[in-house]
């Protein structure tokens, strides 16, 4: 029997739908989370919260229409745990979305937990504990969908993440309690002891000449924002928290913990010179910490006490040469980030001019009646 070209567009339908069955995968992560002892700063060995006996942990990589299973097994013997998948929205699946106490009870030492949802989103992610502030004792790693149909695609020949990360020597456990503490009124938040990139310092990212690289930058830190910039190169910014944008050339950009933003990097066309990239913490943020006094902006100290000989910086190279120096990153006299209140969203959706309802709702730090903050 012939069919009509009243049947094409049903027709069209059924093989984009299958067409996305045969190309969805089920990806499937198994995750024993132990402890285990880093170093990463080169400056204190202290106790880690590794998986599978490794640290840093391992990225998660799907692709958009993907099934993610993630076996989690709890082996701390000390702590509860879980795992938050930053940034993806869990459309009928706020169950599988991690926070301990909010979503689902904490995974007990000794116990499993299965993680089940699809990605529909395509973007640069990361996921970590939810669970009492743990992730900053290293429970976080990237998490990346990739996009057979991303308005970028073709336009680079290799993709990086570079994370961004402060660093305590201490343990969650015992600063939380400080923090949260009678001995500390002014609810001033602990100091990070070091600044790191992919989880080290002095990093060497090995690029070619004439080549241009997709860096997914994630700040997987627990407290400090960062500033970032590449010495002789310019950025192209594409992508911010999973939403694609208009190309934006950006010499140096600002994170704070929990954003991500995906750059395209042009290399250079010679081997002449290895280039500097650094990574900078905020310590006295125009940005990040500011408080309005009668329509006025005023700085507001970001690390309450700085203690001596912090150095808030954290440097990687673009290596061209391997044979050649590693140069000295140059001073930079003022911070100039990109204002990304400029970007424009690829799709180009426009915003809301019409408000029905508005809410305000006030927040206070505040003292508890015992003088905790």
């Amino acid at each position: 029997m012939a069919l009509s070209l009243s049947h094409f567009p049903i027709l069209c339908l059924l093989s984009s739908s299958i067409l996305h069955t045969v190309t969805a995968a089920v990806v499937n992560y198994d995750f024993n989370i132990t402890w285990l002892k880093a170093n990463p700063d080169g400056a204190f060995e202290r106790p880690t919260i590794g998986i599978n006996g490794q640290w840093p942990i391992p990225a998660i990589t799907a692709t958009v229409g993907d099934t993610v299973i993630v076996d989690v097994h709890n082996q701390l013997g000390n702590q509860t745990t879980g795992l938050h998948f930053h940034g993806l929205f869990q459309n009928g699946t706020s169950h599988m979305d991690g926070p301990a106490r909010v979503t689902q009870c904490p995974i007990g030492p000794g116990t499993s937990f299965r993680y089940n949802f699809t990605i529909n989103q395509p973007g640069t992610y990361w996921y970590h504990s939810h669970d009492a502030g743990q992730y900053p004792d290293g429970l976080r790693g990237a998490l990346v969908v990739h996009d057979p149909q991303s308005p970028y695609k073709g336009q680079f020949g290799e993709e990086q993440v570079l994370t961004l990360s402060d660093w305590y020597h201490d343990q969650m456990p015992p600063l939380l309690r400080q923090f949260m503490g009678v001995t500390n009124p002014t609810g001033a938040e602990p100091v990070p002891n070091s600044a790191l990139v992919n989880d080290t310092q002095n990093l060497q990212f090995k690029v070619e000449p004439g080549k241009t690289y997709m860096l997914r930058i994630i700040n997987i830190g627990a407290f400090a924002a960062q500033y970032l910039w590449f010495e002789g190169h310019s950025m192209r910014i594409v992508e911010v928290d999973g939403v694609y944008t208009e190309p934006a050339e950006a010499d140096m950009i600002y994170l704070t913990p929990a954003q991500r933003v995906s750059v395209l990097i042009t290399t250079k066309d010679d081997t002449a010179s290895n280039f500097a990239f650094m990574g900078s913490m905020d310590q006295v943020s125009l940005l990040a910490a500011c408080t309005c006094v009668a329509d006025s902006w005023h700085a507001k100290d970001l690390f309450d006490k700085i203690p001596p000989g912090l150095n808030p910086n954290v440097t990687g190279w673009l290596v061209y040469d391997e044979g050649k120096e590693l140069p000295t990153p140059a001073v930079l006299e003022a911070f100039e980030p990109f204002d990304d209140f400029t970007l424009v969203p690829y799709d180009r959706q426009p915003l809301f001019d019409k408000v029905d309802y508005s809410f305000n709702l006030d927040v206070k730090m505040d003292n508890l009646g015992d003088g905790a903050n």
